[in-house]
C-alpha cells in the first residue's frame, strides 16, 4: 500500500492510534517517526483540524480524530475484504471480528467459536467479550451477538436462540436472610440488578395463570451478568439473570433458584446482527449460516 496516498494516510492513522506513540507506528510500519509525524501533519492540514493531541507521555485522539478513526478502520477492512476476495473468491476468509456478552460468550460463543475456526481454517477470528455495545456501522465489529428486542436500525438481525431467567442466591444468603417463598417476599430482600438501559426495572412472575411485575430494590446493580451470578455467589444479595450464566453453579450448589413456581418463563430472544446486502463479505456470510445451522440443531 501506497503510505503517501490516501489509503496509506489511514492506515499509518490507525496504525498510530493503536500502538499510541509515532515511534511505536514507525518501527510496525518499517517507517521513521519523522515520516510518519510528516504523514499525519499532512492529514491533519488537509482536513483542517487537529485528530491527535501530543505529550512527551501520551497521544490522545481528539473528538474529530476518534471519528476519523472509525471511518479509517471500516474503510481499510473494506479493502482487505475487497483484496481478500479478488485474490481468491472460492474460500472465505480475511478477519471477521465478532462481539458477545462475557457470560454469554464464556458459556456459548467460545465453543462455537472452536468448531467454526476448524470449519473455516483461513477465517481469523477476533473474539471480543464484553457487556458494552459495540458501533457496528462505525465498524468497531463484523457481527455481535445481541440480548433483547433490538431497536430499528440498517443493521441485519438473524435469531440464533433464546434464554430464559432464573432468580438465585447463595446458601450462605438465605441462612442469614431467609428464603423467599412468594413474590412479595422480596421486599425484604436485597435484589441485585442490571443498570444498563434496556434492563426492566421490576421483575415479572406469574400467579394463577396472570403475569405481574414487583419492584425490587438493592444497592448493587451492574452491567454484566457474570458480575451479578459472582455477587449472588458471594452472598451480596438476590439476582435474576440468564440460566446460561448460572448452570454450572446450581448444579455445583454454590447458588439456589428461588420461586420456580412463580417464574413466568419469559425468555429474551438472541440475534446475530451485522451489515447485510449484497456487498456481505463471506467471511460474515458462512459465520451467520454457522450460527443458524447451530441454533437449529440445538432445538432440534
Amino acid at each position: 500500500m501506497d503510505l503517501n496516498g490516501r489509503s496509506g494516510e489511514l492506515l499509518v492513522f490507525a496504525q498510530v492510534a493503536q500502538a499510541g506513540s509515532l515511534s511505536a507506528a514507525a518501527r510496525a510500519l518499517g517507517l521513521t517517526p519523522s515520516a510518519v509525524s510528516r504523514i499525519i501533519a499532512r492529514t491533519e492540514q488537509r482536513l483542517g483540524t487537529r485528530l491527535l493531541l501530543r505529550t512527551t507521555r501520551a497521544i490522545t485522539l481528539t473528538c474529530e480524530g476518534e471519528a476519523y478513526l472509525r471511518g479509517a478502520r471500516r474503510i481499510l477492512a473494506d479493502l482487505d475484504e475487497v483484496e481478500d476476495a479478488i485474490a481468491d473468491q472460492s474460500v472465505p476468509k480475511g478477519r471477521l471480528r465478532v462481539s458477545a456478552a462475557l457470560g454469554h460468550g464464556r458459556v456459548t460463543v467460545v465453543p462455537l467459536i472452536a468448531a467454526f475456526s476448524a470449519r473455516y481454517p483461513q477465517i481469523t477470528v477476533d473474539l471480543s467479550l464484553s457487556d458494552e455495545v459495540v458501533d457496528i456501522l462505525a465498524g468497531e465489529a463484523d457481527v455481535a451477538l445481541r440480548f433483547g428486542h433490538l431497536p430499528d436500525s440498517p443493521l441485519t438481525a438473524r435469531p440464533i436462540g433464546s434464554n430464559g431467567q432464573v432468580i438465585v442466591a447463595s446458601p450462605a444468603y438465605l441462612e442469614r436472610h431467609g428464603t423467599p417463598r412468594q413474590p412479595e417476599d422480596l421486599a425484604n430482600h436485597n435484589c441485585l440488578r442490571f443498570n444498563f438501559r434496556r434492563s426492566e426495572p421490576d421483575w415479572p412472575f406469574i400467579r394463577d395463570g396472570q403475569i405481574f411485575r414487583l419492584k425490587v430494590r438493592g444497592n448493587i446493580e451492574c452491567s454484566s451478568g457474570e458480575a451479578l451470578a459472582q455477587l449472588a455467589r458471594l452472598g451480596a444479595g438476590i439476582a435474576r439473570i440468564g440460566a446460561f450464566t448460572v448452570v454450572d453453579e446450581l448444579q455445583r450448589g454454590e447458588l439456589v433458584a428461588l420461586l420456580e413456581d412463580f417464574n413466568p418463563g419469559d425468555r429474551e430472544p438472541i440475534h446475530a446482527v451485522f451489515v447485510g446486502g449484497e456487498a456481505m463479505p463471506a467471511r460474515v456470510r458462512v459465520f451467520v449460516d454457522f450460527l443458524l445451522e447451530m441454533s437449529a440443531a440445538s432445538a432440534g
